[in-house]
This record gives C-alpha cells, structure tokens and sequence, in this order.
C-alpha cells in the first residue's frame, strides 16, 4: 500500500483503510517486534507491543507529509523503536543485570568453567551427531540405552525385536562408535 492509495482510502472510509493498513503490514510488524523481544518478552507482551505501533502509526496518519510513496519504511522504523522501548522496560524490570560485587558474578568469570563446559559441550554434540551416523535401529537402541536408561527388554518391546537382537545389536553399535570416536580423536 502506498501513501497515495492510503489517503484516497482514508477519505472514502478511515475505518476500512485502517484495516487494510493493518492487514497489510500485521506480519511485518510483527517479525520486527519478535526479533527484538524474543529474549525477554512473553507472547503477551509482544501483542502489546504490536498494538502500541499501529496505535502510534494510526495516530500520526494525518500528520504524515507525502514522502517516496512507501509506508513500509516508516512502519518499520515506528515498529523498531517500539520494540526497542518495550526491550529496555522489560529488562529493566526483571533486573537482568549483575553487580560486580554479587557472588553470581564471580561464577560466571571463571574461564576454567568455561573452557571446560564448552569443550564438553562440542564433545556432547559430536557424540550424538555419531551415534545418528549408526543409523537406524542401531541409533534408536543406543539412545533408548544410554540417554533414557531404558533396558534391553523396554526397547526391543518398543522397536519390535527381540531381547536377545537388542543386546547384539547394542554391542555392535557400540564397537562401531567406538572406531567412529576414535577417527575424530575421542577415546572413551
């Protein structure tokens, strides 16, 4: 919609034009709102903010001055600061920051905790990434196995095989891993 054909509509029916601003821009808005408040806000509050910038850009129609006949652009900027402003009250509000003094601090600027938590988090992703590689039923059993301590008797029930194919199974799996883990540098 351009500004043109917004104010031949404004001048046959607000109303209509209003909606059909709406309509137009609804899912623009709010992507623009969602990225901004997706950390802090909840689904509640980015409704209101959705509301607050068509109240704000419904409210500066009359004042608008004839620009590139695009409201996309202004929209967008009225949207942005929006969210910016809801970003700010919300952090402000759930005390998102930390003292330097506060004990919680201190834990988070140990670099040995983080080394550490990182590298066992690739080593995590790496492992799950291989026992996937298995393929199936070799993944199923050595997830249900390990990640959900779930027997032998349990998965073979699940996945339609027998108790003693499950543990065969398994046994494999885990010698074929093993060799996998080991061609990246991972022993167990």
């Amino acid at each position: 919609m351009t500004d043109s054909e917004l104010k031949v509509q404004m001048t046959k029916s607000p109303a209509s034009a209003r909606r059909a601003l709406f309509d137009e821009y609804c899912n623009y808005v709010y992507a623009v709102v969602i990225n901004k408040l997706r950390n802090c806000g909840t689904r509640e509050d980015m409704e209101e903010c959705v509301s607050d910038v068509f109240a704000d850009v419904f409210r500066s129609l009359d004042s608008l001055e004839p620009r590139n006949e695009d409201l996309k652009g202004f929209i967008g900027v009225v949207a942005k600061r929006r969210a910016i402003d809801s970003y700010r009250k919300l952090s402000k509000n759930a005390n998102m920051t930390l003292s330097i003094d506060d004990d919680d601090f201190n834990k988070l600027s140990s670099s040995e905790n983080v080394v550490a938590n990182t590298e066992r988090s690739e080593q995590n992703a790496l492992l799950i990434q291989k026992v996937r590689e298995l393929g199936e039923p070799d993944s199923t059993i050595i997830i249900q196995q390990f990640y959900y301590n779930r027997s032998s008797s349990e998965i073979a029930k699940a996945i339609s095989m027998t108790t003693a194919a499950v543990h065969k199974r398994s046994k494999r799996a885990r010698e074929k891993l093993k060799l996998m883990l080991a061609e990246v540098g991972i022993s167990l």
